[in-house]
């Protein structure tokens, strides 16, 4: 991006001036002193009796600084470095990133081509495929789902093989690429707090028995009412609309009365950030193969 002409005229006006500057002030501070003037002239500056001399600089000294104006000059002549002058060599930040970057998806090829062709259940079995999406998978995705994969309250465990949208492969590319925006709505207005405890202990008795069966039958109707559209008839979710299966005993958020009453009654998002425009399809593919490595043999 070019700067305005206006900007690029002050930045080489700004430039040229300190050069200059620069010399003459170098060319009148070292004039040698002459024979009859041994000890130079004065500053007028005195000190218990000591005076300063403005004699010249040394000559290794001065040579130094002439070095340093000369190799300015031919800097800004080889380089940009004045205005939207681009320099001889047409040198550029953008261009020389390019050329890294052309290197480094090379030797990415290159790597990737001993498995990158494979369908991913072949793809695990691959120690460097499985070792590069250990990596992928600690700088992108270890921050939710743990070091280990086994996810937090609200971040799925990947290691279980129970998956909200599904765990094949193309599903597992599909999510990486494009995120996951999973929402449940609040039923609290719509069930009430009577309603709530209802459809919590219905929920909860899949799973778990001794729950009050008055409650659990008033809740049946009551989830039939508002819940199966997503988590279906029975209650084991649906890999469409990622509604989670309520009859096993692996929850998302907790299994705790309490936090099923208050996700029913405030309801809950989540989002799984999209990495289509953070990884190349090559990376995913590695990224998605490690993570079905995790709950596959």
């Amino acid at each position: 991006m070019e700067m305005t002409s206006g900007w690029s005229l002050y930045i080489i006006i700004i430039v040229v001036v300190h050069i200059v500057g620069y010399s003459y002030l170098l060319w009148s501070t070292s004039k040698m002193k002459s024979d009859g003037q041994k000890q130079g002239e004065t500053t007028g500056h005195s000190w218990d009796g000591i005076e300063e001399y403005n004699n010249p600089l040394p000559r290794w000294w001065l040579f130094m600084f002439i070095f340093t104006i000369l190799f300015a000059i031919g800097y800004l002549v080889l380089y940009p470095g004045m205005g939207n002058y681009k320099g001889t060599l047409g040198w550029t930040e953008e261009g020389e990133w390019a050329k890294e970057n052309t290197a480094v998806l090379e030797k990415r090829a290159e790597l990737f081509s001993t498995f990158i062709d494979k369908p991913i259940p072949q793809m695990i079995k691959d120690e460097k495929a499985m070792a590069i999406g250990e990596r992928l998978f600690a700088n992108h995705c270890s921050t939710c789902h743990g070091s280990d994969a086994q996810g937090a309250i609200g971040f799925p465990n990947l290691t279980d093989n129970d998956w909200l949208y599904g765990g094949e492969p193309d599903t597992l590319i599909q999510t990486i690429t494009n995120g996951r925006n999973g929402v449940m709505p609040a039923w609290g207005s719509a069930l009430g707090d009577d309603g709530v405890k209802q459809v919590a202990a219905y929920v909860r008795n899949f799973s778990e028995e001794g729950q009050d069966q008055d409650l659990v039958a008033e809740g049946k109707g009551k989830f039939a009412m508002f819940c199966v559209a997503c988590h279906g008839a029975d209650a084991k979710g649906n890999h469409l609309m990622g509604a989670p299966n309520l009859t096993d005993t692996t929850w998302l958020h907790s299994f705790d009365s309490s936090m099923i009453e208050t996700i029913l009654l405030e309801g809950t998002s989540g989002k799984m950030p999209a990495h289509g425009d953070i990884l190349d399809s090559g990376s995913i593919k590695t990224l998605a193969a490690y993570v079905y490595s995790l709950s596959h043999e």
